[in-house]
């Protein structure tokens, strides 16, 4: 194996608690700036990076925690160790299968899709509801940086990915963030318009293959998913359900897909 400097062993790599740091927002700007380089570079630190952010927000979520501004004054505390954090996380993560196994009887099975193509659809529909709340940090690259996004995401899914555009309905592309999926990494593209509307896409390998166009509800936010290329593809948001779904057509048809043999 080799020991270069995208590995997370290297010399210059930053530790768990410098990455811990970064996810905390504790860190200079300068510091931020060289973890952001090598979380580019490292498959494995960006991973845990994104798996830390995503049970931070879903516990922000769960417990109702605002984001709040900095405080006028300076705060010293003492810094938990990184195995503490791990393991409090690890804890979480129990916590949470042993909900899923609680809860996963009571989830309604819409369209007629079986529980494992429509998984990916149940993780879509929740990445959108803890992240698009975010005002300050709803993507972890911005559109700005839409190429950087576009090659950083498709290096991690395996597979070339694109970013449609949806200006013509009125939304501008936010940015995006790496996910855990179902068997491996996800990817999660955030639109917004000036309303201030948020749509997501969310996309991730799938094993098996079909053609079909489902729907996937939870209270006021709907989600249009469907599975081509052996690639799942879930568009989610709040919006009026056929408008909802014809932006998935255009979607699917800009991506490569075939809209026209859904029924």
């Amino acid at each position: 194996m080799n020991n270069d400097e995208n590995t997370t062993g290297s010399a210059n790599a930053p530790d768990l608690r410098a990455l811990s740091a970064f996810v905390d927002s504790e860190l200079p700007e300068s510091e931020r700036a060289a973890v952001r380089e090598h979380l580019a570079r490292d498959p494995q630190a960006s991973a845990q990076v994104a798996s830390w952010r995503a049970q931070k927000a879903a516990l922000q979520a769960l417990c109702g925690a605002p984001e709040r501004e900095e405080p006028p004054f300076i705060l010293l505390r003492a810094r938990i160790p990184w195995w503490r954090r791990v393991a409090v996380a690890a804890c979480w993560l129990a916590v949470g299968a042993g909900l899923a196994l609680a809860l996963g009887p009571l989830v309604p099975r819409l369209g007629g899709g079986n529980g494992d193509v429509m998984s990916f659809a149940r993780r879509a529909d929740i990445a959108y509801a803890v992240y698009t709340p975010e005002r300050r940090h709803p993507v972890e690259v911005v559109a700005a940086e839409e190429e950087h996004l576009i090659n950083w995401l498709s290096k991690r899914l395996n597979r070339h990915l694109s970013v449609p555009s949806l200006q013509e309905y009125g939304y501008t592309l936010v940015g995006g963030r790496l996910l855990p999926g179902e068997a491996g990494p996800a990817a999660q593209f955030m639109y917004e318009n000036q309303g201030g509307a948020r749509l997501t896409l969310y996309v991730t390998g799938i094993p098996k293959d079909e053609t079909a166009f489902r729907l996937f509800r939870d209270g006021n936010r709907r989600t249009f998913y469907w599975i081509s290329d052996h690639m799942g593809y879930a568009l989610s948001g709040p919006i009026e359900e056929d408008k909802l779904r014809s932006i998935a057509i255009e979607v699917c048809g800009e991506l490569g897909g075939r809209p026209e043999t859904w029924q």
